[in-house]
């Protein structure tokens, strides 16, 4: 009965108990199932170079792109390049948020990377993450609870709590673009990161769109400039 009720309302009940009240000690196991559908991108050398290992980028989208119909991740960032035509030289991993009002389940979108890695000729070393507002707050926080995995972060207009610049590796190379007027995320928010970021000597680099809301991700996904250091970066510490 003392499970059910919860702390809380036992605490209330007790309050004018004076030796009857109780405090438990107990655990519970408990095991979370996500369903996350993705698209995977395979570069047109993956087949004729069947020895190799190429690089991925694991690709997080946007609030808007969430729920339950993938065709909405190919609206932007690389899966819209990719609509288009572009090729890029490392495998591309973009999975679906099935959720509309809640945030990436980033433990979920890590168990599809290492089934991804896994099951391809991935190169663990060259593991690049991205991602675009709600998906760009997801990044920042991958970044910090997995700080071995990636070798170069983007982050295009994502929430950056503060205290997150004592988590991240040193080793691993940032850059952060933001429109200056965004109404959505603050760019004050990229502006503080990147600041306590290069005072603890951080490798960042940051572009700060002048005259652009929230979409600064249309911007910055058609820098070619942006998969070109990707592709140059690679784990330090391997």
């Amino acid at each position: 009965m003392l499970k059910k009720i919860g702390f809380g309302v036992l605490l209330v009940f007790c309050m004018g108990c004076a030796t009857h009240g109780q405090l438990i000690e107990d655990s519970l196991q408990t095991s979370v199932i996500e369903n996350l559908r993705y698209y995977l991108y395979f570069p047109e050398e993956y087949g004729a170079e069947t020895e190799k290992e190429f690089g991925l980028l694991l690709f997080l989208h946007g609030g808007g792109e969430s729920g339950a119909d993938l065709e909405e991740i190919k609206k932007n960032g690389p899966p819209k390049l990719l609509v288009e035509g572009k090729q890029f030289p490392f495998l591309v991993l973009a999975p679906q948020n099935p959720y509309e009002k809640r945030f990436w389940n980033i433990y979920a979108v890590n168990q599809l990377l290492d089934s991804v890695v896994a099951e391809h000729r991935v190169d663990k070393e060259r593991i690049y993450l991205t991602g675009l507002s709600r998906g760009g707050s997801a990044a920042w926080d991958m970044a910090v609870q997995y700080p071995e995995k990636f070798a170069a972060l983007a982050v295009v207009c994502g929430m950056a709590p503060m205290p997150y610049a004592h988590w991240l590796d040193k080793d691993m190379p940032i850059w952060v673009f933001h429109g200056d007027l965004d109404p959505v995320i603050p760019v004050s928010e990229s502006d503080n990161m990147v600041k306590k970021l290069k005072e603890m000597g951080h490798d960042v680099q940051y572009t700060r769109y002048k005259g652009v809301g929230h979409n600064s991700w249309a911007k910055a996904y058609t820098t070619e400039a942006l998969y070109e250091w990707l592709n140059r970066q690679k784990r330090k510490d391997r």
